[in-house]
């Protein structure tokens, strides 16, 4: 070795030499080389077969999808309003046909058909304020010994058994007048519809009940509420009751929001998702609200979002395992109910043909735009153009 020499150098020097030579040759050289630079016997040998200093070769089995795909499952996530990725590996495939990037090729649709709820989520995470409501339910005693306590353990095979809550737009003030929420969820197929009321008296909350009613593809059967005054009254008893068939009418115990859990959920997830927790004291905005519930913001859910639903609870000691079954929507659990005519369901068919996903995605974010910017021109005193 000459005095100062780069081990670099030295290696190039002697390489030759040692791959050309014999074993006993090899070990000589290898046992000085070693002992001039103090490298382990593995790590030097591969050293001079030239070996090592190459680019290394990354660990683990090779990647099976690819890295573009982070910025499309974000896309379409965010297009699909956030759902989780359960929900979503069954909303793909609705949504693709509609999806236009010129980047997407058709081996990126071909590999996200594949991916599991596990490894989109896995995607998801390489590319989530909740306030607290106030409850403005009043209770009404008198209603309460006419109509009955809800049996939640019946077994629900029917389309048209719903539920019903409302939600306030209140923000944090229950001082005034403001906007009000109506949510009628079907508890077999997930079928939801909202409308806007300028207050919960029972003649608007009939209005906005009269057109969920007109709106959805099948009849009521039976309706459950909570304790409030504006289900629980002469007018909404009249509604239900005076009719070829009747409406069975139920509420669930004061206080269980597990009674109604139902409708109590879609209150965030198609109410305060939308909408949020401001106040909306401008009533002249209802028509609006009703406008994006009834064009956009519902047929969004009910026809491209799927949902999960319960199938089995059981309790081991203090824990409970809950069992769901496959995600579907609303209008393919819809599809599937027993009372439901081929007539309806062929017009179902007809009004899924005629929807694009991400043009109610577009539109919905149009009017939301249009629909907040007038609420902040009415708080500022404002008149918006």
């Amino acid at each position: 070795m000459k005095h100062n020499e780069p081990r670099g150098e030295h290696i190039k020097r002697i390489r030759e030499r040692y791959q050309g030579g014999d074993k006993l040759k090899k070990t000589m050289i290898l046992s000085e080389f070693c002992l001039t630079w103090s490298l382990d016997r593995k790590y030097a040998s591969k050293l001079l077969n030239g070996t090592r200093g190459g680019a290394k070769k990354k660990a683990g089995r090779k990647a099976r999808y690819d890295e573009r795909l982070v910025r499309h499952l974000t896309v379409l996530w965010d297009s699909m309003e956030r759902i989780n990725p359960k929900r979503m590996k069954a909303a793909i495939p609705l949504w693709l046909p509609f999806y236009r990037d010129p980047e997407f090729d058709p081996n990126l649709k071909s590999q996200l058909l594949k991916m599991s709820a596990t490894t989109i989520e896995r995607f998801l995470n390489r590319g989530r304020k909740v306030i607290k409501g106030l409850s403005l339910t009043r209770r009404s005693k008198f209603f309460r010994y006419k109509i009955p306590l809800t049996y939640t353990n019946d077994k629900i095979v029917n389309a048209g058994h719903v539920a019903a809550d409302t939600v306030a737009h209140c923000g944090d003030d229950i001082s005034g007048s403001f906007a009000w929420s109506l949510t009628v969820t079907d508890r077999l197929t997930g079928w939801t519809e909202n409308r806007a009321s300028p207050s919960k008296r029972a003649k608007d909350v009939k209005i906005a009940m009269n057109s969920i009613e007109h709106e959805l593809p099948f009849k009521f059967k039976s309706i459950q509420t909570d304790c409030g005054t504006e289900f629980l009254n002469y007018a909404m008893m009249k509604y239900f009751h005076n009719r070829t068939w009747p409406v069975v009418m139920s509420r669930s115990r004061p206080y269980q929001k597990n009674d109604n859990a139902h409708v109590e959920q879609k209150n965030f997830t198609h109410v305060r998702e939308c909408f949020g927790y401001e106040r909306i004291h401008d009533l002249s905005l209802v028509s609006l609200i009703n406008e994006i519930y009834r064009d956009y913001w519902n047929p969004l859910h009910n026809f491209f979002l799927p949902q999960m639903q319960l199938a089995s609870k059981e309790r081991f000691g203090s824990r409970i395992r809950k069992k769901y079954d496959f995600p579907k929507t609303p209008f393919a659990r819809l599809k599937l109910a027993p009372n439901v005519s081929e007539e309806e369901k062929a017009a179902l068919d007809i009004r899924m043909k005629s929807l694009n996903p991400f043009e109610l995605k577009r539109g919905l974010e149009k009017k939301l735009d249009l629909f907040f910017r007038l609420l902040k021109a009415g708080k500022n005193g404002k008149i918006a153009a």
